[in-house]
């Protein structure tokens, strides 16, 4: 099943910290075929309000998120973005293909 990194950033300074790290998280990801399928884009916010940028980037699993955020190339950036940027970052399981809300009602 993919697993996610996802992060909810906002106050990002836009210094030449970020640029740096902006420069270097894709080949941090590369390792552990992790690619971005948000990115800061446009938001419509349907309930509740908003305020910030989204990124998510997915990987092929759960092992694959947890290495390369572990990893010491992306330890090594990371801190270039924890000190321009508040906010909150987390992994999260995906599920699998075909998957139907139902398909909760079967977990215990």
């Amino acid at each position: 099943m993919p697993a996610y990194a996802i992060a909810h950033l906002h106050h990002v300074d836009r210094g030449p910290e970020i640029v740096e790290y902006l420069n270097r998280i894709d080949d941090s990801m590369a390792p552990f075929a992790g690619r971005f399928i948000v990115h800061g884009g446009k938001v419509q916010p349907l309930e509740g309000g908003w305020e910030g940028h989204l990124i998510i980037i997915e990987f092929p699993d759960w092992e694959h998120a947890a290495t390369w955020y572990a990893s010491p190339a992306y330890q090594e950036i990371l801190p270039l973005r924890t000190r321009n940027a508040k906010g909150i970052a987390f992994m999260v399981q995906g599920v699998p293909e075909n998957y139907r809300a139902t398909d909760s009602l079967a977990k215990k």
